[in-house]
């Protein structure tokens, strides 16, 4: 088990996490990563700028992952 931490940036600021999660390995922190960005994506208005929506994860050698969330907008060919 290690323990990973996961900070959140929303574009403007970034949120430290100071407890972290110890978990098996990278991949569940690939998941959890995945799914903290998942569940903040969901919580955005849905017109609002979402530029620069990360989770940063680290461990206590350093940076390990970064999952952003990217949403663009396509224009209709009608």
């Amino acid at each position: 088990m290690s323990l990973f931490y996961f900070d959140i940036w929303d574009g403007e600021a970034l949120v430290v996490d100071e407890e972290g999660l110890d978990l098996a390995g990278q991949r569940a922190a690939e998941v959890e990563a995945a799914m903290s960005l998942a569940d903040i994506a969901r919580q955005l208005e849905p017109l609002a700028s979402s530029d620069g929506l990360a989770v940063n994860v680290r461990d206590a050698s350093g940076p390990v992952l970064r999952a952003i969330f990217v949403c663009e907008k396509v224009q209709s060919i009608n």
